[in-house]
């Protein structure tokens, strides 16, 4: 998840599961519209717009879809003998080393900020790294990927809670009913029985999935305070400055971790042995940095906006590709949960955009 602003002109949005970017960190190209541009160039601006559009949009909906996809197989995985990969802190190290391995190239390509701080990037690294963490933890331990998808989707609870306690944030009533549809949606859900009668969830699942949760409420309570912190400093790093550095300190902490739990060796031997698995933990980390670049060029050329719409709706579809694909056969209090859950997540879409709509208004009228 990288350090998210919390005001809405300072939105920021790079989490690992791709969320948002903040207009601060990558400035949206924007059109000078002067009377002297002919129609002709207005039509060939906007076709080239769309264009970009549909590449960036497309390469962030076909990353993240089967970075999903390639998750919820990884933690499905068994072995000739029964064992299933239960190895969450060394999969958070090989998709921190492969976004690391982006990110410096894309310092290297596009240049990077020199000086910056490191604290920051190791308090947010080390929160996301825990909040990806669990989340895998959740999904190795019997937890439905629909059900840790739409869980995940309502994580502005938490964060609305840390930035309450440690930003001195406020809400409206609206806020508060989007999330209350998202997480009351998220457990009729898990609640459920599939049609064969097993519920969607484990106690333990659960549990992880909530403490998943919690690190993401310390993220967003943090994230707050060293925005801040680092705009007093007159600090204001490049996206791939976010991609490396954050990633770093995740990578670090989940070596730390994995090599504690015996993880590095244990996982690597489960790989070894099972070729099949393997592929697919590189394809899921490949996913993640290729996911997270073309939330870097959608951003570079688009009001963020465009980006949180397009990742949150992600989340939906993933969803749904899940319940399609994997073989999730529910019941009616299933799909009622999901109708709840993904009608939170799209009221949350459109109070954005149309926030984002009478902000530019007024911006026109008071000019």
């Amino acid at each position: 998840e990288t350090m998210i602003p919390s005001t809405d002109e300072e939105r920021a949005a790079l989490n690992a599961d791709g969320d948002e970017i903040g207009r601060n960190h990558i400035r949206p190209l924007e059109m000078d519209l002067e009377s002297s541009v002919s129609p002709r160039d207005l039509r060939g601006n906007s076709r080239q717009d769309a264009y970009k559009l549909c590449f960036g949009a497309g390469g962030i909906y076909v990353a993240f879809l089967y970075y999903g996809s390639l998750q919820e197989d990884v933690f499905r995985f068994k072995a000739d003998d029964g064992s299933t990969f239960q190895f969450a802190w060394f999969l958070q190290l090989l998709e921190a080393a492969a976004n690391i391995i982006v990110g410096y190239i894309g310092r290297r390509i596009v240049g990077g900020t020199a000086g910056l701080p490191m604290k920051p990037f190791a308090i947010t690294g080390t929160s996301q790294v825990f909040a990806k963490a669990l989340t895998s933890l959740a999904l190795a331990h019997g937890l439905s990927f629909p059900v840790a998808t739409l869980a995940k989707s309502g994580k502005m609870a938490p964060v609305m809670a840390g930035q309450l306690l440690l930003g001195g944030a406020s809400y409206s009533i609206r806020d508060y009913l989007q999330v209350a549809a998202i997480i009351g949606g998220t457990a009729i859900l898990s609640l459920g029985k599939k049609k064969t009668g097993v519920s969607q969830s484990s106690t333990v699942g659960v549990v992880f999935i909530v403490l998943s949760l919690v690190a993401d409420g310390i993220t967003g309570g943090v994230q707050k305070k060293l925005k801040v912190e680092m705009s007093e400093k007159g600090m204001s790093p490049k996206p791939y400055d976010f991609m490396y550095f954050t990633n770093f300190y995740m990578g670090l902490v989940a070596l730390i971790i994995s090599g504690c739990l015996g993880e590095i060796i244990s996982g690597t031997a489960f790989c070894a042995s099972n070729p099949a698995v393997l592929l697919l933990v590189i394809q899921f980390s490949i996913c993640s940095a290729v996911g997270q670049s073309f939330i870097f060029y959608t951003v570079a050329h688009f009001d963020p906006l465009v980006c949180s719409t397009v990742t949150t709706t992600r989340k939906i579809f993933s969803v749904l590709l899940s319940i399609f694909t994997k073989g999730h056969v529910m019941n009616a209090q299933g799909w009622v949960g999901v109708s709840i859950a993904c009608g939170g997540i799209l009221s949350e879409v459109q109070a954005k955009v149309s926030k984002s709509c009478t902000s530019k208004l007024q911006s026109k009228v008071s000019m």
